[in-house]
């Protein structure tokens, strides 16, 4: 058995601990990049504690997600700026723009030139600026992982910028940030982290350190996605969640996903949709080609039996099987209105150039099963 454990290098876990940042960064630098959400949300507030302990503040806000230009254009401007940190409050995007612009301030050209799959993949050879990330929402656990997704729009597709250098030096993780997410944006981000905590432990490259961490998240979000989606002030269930995605972030980031990923990657790049309504959509239906592949070819994998296990912990059932692991997920989807892809006006070509990508995109590499072409195009059509 051989296997690597790489997360942020400290991470600070609960209510309140969003106060704590300004003494955090104080350790790291002196002009600090505040990366924020469109609405520059908990902007005025972290700059006056920076301010306090002598950190200089500028901010860059991030309207959706991040795109290399984005990122092209805030790197321009910390560097004229001066910054020599970089911290980033919000969802996954911003997390993921703030870790970008952090890697690149002190590389030679682009970051295109840096990019897996459609760029260049050039490793980041010069030191990355030091970054904090501040998660507001339980999703994506970007704040302890190695990548930032971009959005290339000129190839429809999200890629990754992928470093373990990119590894936050610390990760606060506050519940309190969470309250106020809507219903709508709590079931999306929700469903990512369920998704990330499920691929990690099916994958062939899960370890016995982050199977831990998935079978307490998977049972964490079970209990506590639709309680706060019902009821986003439900601080025990927010809690939970902020747990499930952190959990899935670390699992994600040591273990490897899925096809829902792979296909979520090439799918939200053509179409712009929320990513995790994109996964949420998909992980049913891409669990049940999972199953169906291993029990006609490897009936004896390993991974059979993690699904299996996977029914269990989301059902509370000690006797079920995998395939009542995937009717749960489908009724959870149904309970959060999570809608379909609602994307039929492909086409034969549109529908293989979207497998094409899926099948070359680094996360379809951790599927447990080699899955066919005409497999995914089932997939693709199951969740349209």
């Amino acid at each position: 058995m051989k296997f690597e454990f790489a997360a942020a290098g400290r991470v600070v876990f609960g209510w309140g601990t969003f106060e704590q940042v300004p003494a955090l960064a104080k350790e790291f630098g002196r002009a600090a990049m505040l990366v924020l959400g469109r609405g520059g949300r908990h902007g005025d507030a972290l700059a006056t504690g920076l301010e306090a302990v002598g950190i200089r503040t500028v901010r860059f806000q991030v309207g959706g997600e991040p795109t290399v230009a984005m990122v092209d254009e805030a790197v321009a401007r910390a560097r004229a700026e001066g910054c020599d940190l970089v911290i980033a409050v919000g969802g996954g995007s911003v997390i993921d723009a703030g870790k970008a612009v952090a890697g690149m301030v002190n590389q030679s050209g682009t970051v295109l030139d840096h990019l897996e799959v459609v760029g260049g993949g050039k490793p980041l050879d010069a030191p990355v600026l030091p970054f904090l990330a501040v998660a507001t929402t339980a999703g994506t656990g970007a704040e302890v992982t190695r990548n930032a997704v971009l959005d290339v729009p000129e190839h429809k597709v999200k890629v990754s910028l992928r470093s373990v250098h990119l590894l936050p030096r610390v990760a606060v993780v506050d519940p309190e940030l969470t309250l106020s997410t809507p219903p709508e944006i709590t079931a999306y981000t929700g469903m990512d982290a369920l998704t990330q905590l499920i691929e990690p432990f099916v994958s062939h490259a899960a370890n016995p350190l982050t199977d831990g961490l998935c079978r307490e998240g998977i049972g964490l979000a079970a209990r506590s996605l639709a309680a706060a989606y019902h009821d986003g002030r439900d601080r025990p269930a927010r809690e939970n969640m902020a747990i499930a995605a952190l959990f899935g972030g670390l699992a994600l980031a040591n273990a490897k996903l899925g096809a829902v990923h792979g296909l979520a990657g090439v799918l939200g790049g053509a179409f712009g949709r929320p990513h995790g309504a994109i996964c949420a959509r998909l992980l049913p239906f891409v669990m049940d080609a999972n199953i169906q592949t291993l029990e006609k070819e490897r009936a004896d994998d390993r991974a059979l039996i993690r699904y299996t296990e996977v029914a269990r912990i989301l059902t509370g059932d000690p006797k079920a099987d995998a395939r009542e692991g995937v009717a749960w997920v489908q009724a959870l989807c149904e309970e959060l209105k999570i809608p379909p892809l609602a994307i039929g006006s492909l086409g034969s070509a549109g529908s293989a150039a979207i497998i094409a990508g899926a099948q070359r995109a680094s996360s379809m590499q951790g599927n447990p099963v080699k899955l066919t072409d005409g497999r995914l195009l089932e997939i693709l059509e199951r969740a349209d």
